[in-house]
């Protein structure tokens, strides 16, 4: 088994389409094709069932799609390492972050290391941080600056970098607005706005419902903190979220309202990353960055402080990488 063929596979599964996987790699479609069949031939499985306008994965494909991610991020790992002790820093760095997530100004930060590290290839990755910890956790991405609220995947670690309250945000003219204080278990009968499920705030806040045994209605779902705020501020549902995202400036003309016990439902940020062994170099490099290990992140994102909680050789630009669907 060659790592092409692992390559060309791992390309095929996430462009779900030979063409698409054969322009991303610069290679001929008949030449993938044929190191797909051969990796086939040789794991005895077929890895991916074929359709004129797409594939999908088999059973066989899926287990091994995980374990060719893994080995070709230790690849990478181990080249990186190499030229790191030569005191060169190259290759690709692959980032994933969750909008708007406080602790950390990611443009900033990312801008500062492509500055020092020109030869560093950065990919970017928005999404939910469900979805970015797993893709930590297959060897897809680097490192993630995520808020999770869920269990830690196995082989992944967490820095802590900042942790914040949760607040009702409403219209002005909701019976809420103005209110000192408002309780989880009394807002049951509200219209609520909230980000998709693989949110860290949207998890968060299923819990602490889940918590006082209390259920919602959850009519408008979003995937961006913009839209959000103006569902909220047209008045089509009341919206839980991180603090800072109701200090934003298009939430100026939205009424904030503390929650009871929110000490006991905070959002806490983190950078995710591979366990020890498998962290490269490029990730190692960029979390030296961040606050707590002596460096100064800053931008209008920072704020709050670290909290305890256990848990191919490229040019100098930044690729933004579209969430999957």
């Amino acid at each position: 088994m060659e790592l092409r063929h692992l390559e060309y596979f791992v390309a095929v599964a996430e462009e779900r389409h030979f063409t698409r996987a054969a322009q991303r790699l610069m290679v001929s479609q008949s030449g993938l094709s044929a190191s797909v069949r051969a990796l086939e031939r040789e794991l005895g499985a077929r890895l991916f069932v074929r359709s004129t306008r797409r594939v999908e994965l088999t059973g066989a494909g899926r287990a091994l799609l995980v374990e060719a991610s893994r080995t070709l991020a230790s690849v990478r790992a181990a080249k990186e390492a190499v030229a790191a002790v030569q005191g060169l820093l190259r290759g690709t760095l692959s980032v994933g972050t969750e909008q708007c997530v406080t602790g950390v100004h990611v443009p900033g930060l990312l801008a500062r290391f492509r500055a020092d590290h020109p030869e560093v290839e950065v990919r970017l990755r928005q999404a939910g941080s469900a979805s970015l910890v797993e893709d930590v956790a297959a060897g897809r991405l680097d490192l993630a600056f995520v808020a999770l609220s869920g269990a830690v995947p196995e082989g992944v670690r967490l820095v802590p970098l900042a942790s914040e309250p949760m607040v009702l945000l409403c219209h002005p003219d909701h019976p809420l607005a103005g209110a000192a204080e408002a309780d989880w278990a009394e807002l049951g009968d509200e219209v609520f706005v909230d980000f998709h499920e693989d949110w860290g705030a949207r998890g968060l806040t299923d819990r602490a419902f889940g918590a006082v045994r209390t259920e919602r209605r959850v009519a408008l779902e979003v995937n961006d903190v913009h839209s959000l705020i103006e569902l909220v501020g047209h008045g089509l549902g009341i919206a839980v979220v991180p603090r800072p995202i109701a200090r934003k400036e298009q939430a100026a003309a939205l009424c904030t309202v503390p929650l009871a016990g929110a000490e006991d439902h905070l959002w806490e940020v983190s950078a995710a990353l591979p366990d020890d062994q498998r962290t490269g170099p490029a990730a190692r490099e960029l979390l030296a960055y961040l606050p707590e290990a002596g460096g100064s992140a800053g931008g209008p994102c920072t704020a709050g402080g670290p909290r305890d909680r256990t848990p191919a050789d490229g040019g100098p630009f930044v690729t933004a990488v579209p969430a999957s669907p």
